[in-house]
């Protein structure tokens, strides 16, 4: 299935639902969302009717406050809540890296200090969507490309559902598809420079397969990520999450 949604301002606006479950369930279309920033988006046009008609109830930004106040937050409606967890507390500028720096292994180390360090965060996150999915209500999530830090939370969500690992990565490395939108849009913002770092935008797998190792190693997995880092019960979280967003796989 085509995951992403189209939008005029948004390049990276996806559907979670249709993933298959390694025990023959399926993440139900419509109810989670991942996407690049949400403040791109202007009331009474096309993109805004669109976003609205979707029924999301609970959007969580992942940014900065700093990023959110140079480029705004989505805007106000009676029809949703809204919710700014930063869980990334390192900034690191990936435009300027040079050449000798690998993606993979770059990445992935960033990724893993987002897990250790936005632990609070992380955990609320996880708890709104918990409660989205006992609710019955649409969520989004996004950082600015929903690239990395909406990839991360993608993972952690995906693996508690029961998602193979392969089909998280798999949805990880879709983001590059809006790479050339989202190139033409940084150069843009500053002044027709071009991103020094051959790896700005990129979603190799081995990013996402290097941080889930990760997880492993420290944690000894995503439920022991859960369980000792954010200090949740992975089985009812999981249970929680399934019973909400999962169905059955049609025959």
């Amino acid at each position: 299935m085509d995951r992403h949604i189209r939008f005029d301002v948004l390049h990276n606006f996806r559907d979670l639902g249709g993933y298959m479950t390694t025990d023959g369930h399926q993440v139900r279309p419509g109810r989670l969302y991942r996407t690049d920033s949400l403040g791109k988006l202007t009331e009474a046009t096309p993109d805004w009717s669109r976003f609205l008609s979707l029924g999301i109830r609970t959007v969580i930004d992942l940014r900065y406050p700093w990023e959110i106040e140079h480029r705004g937050r989505i805007p106000d409606h009676p029809s949703f809540t809204y919710h700014n967890l930063s869980i990334e507390h390192r900034p690191y500028n990936q435009a300027t890296l040079t050449s000798d720096v690998a993606p993979g292994p770059y990445l992935a180390a960033r990724y893993l200090e987002v897990a250790q360090d936005g632990t609070q965060e992380i955990r609320t996150a996880l708890e709104l969507v918990a409660k989205a999915a006992e609710s019955d209500t649409p969520l989004v999530f996004h950082c600015a490309k929903g690239k990395d830090r909406t990839g991360l939370l993608a993972a952690l969500i995906l693996g508690l559902l029961g998602v193979p690992e392969p089909t998280i990565i798999e949805d990880f490395t879709l983001t590059e598809l809006a790479a050339p939108a989202f190139l033409t849009e940084w150069k843009a913002l500053n002044d027709g420079n071009t991103p020094t770092w051959p790896g700005f935008n990129k979603t190799p797998p081995e990013v996402m397969s290097l941080f889930l190792s990760s997880l492993t190693t420290e944690y000894g997995g995503m439920e022991g990520y859960v369980s000792k880092a954010l200090s949740l019960d992975p089985g009812p979280l999981s249970t929680t999450l399934r019973g909400g967003l999962l169905e059955r796989q049609a025959e």
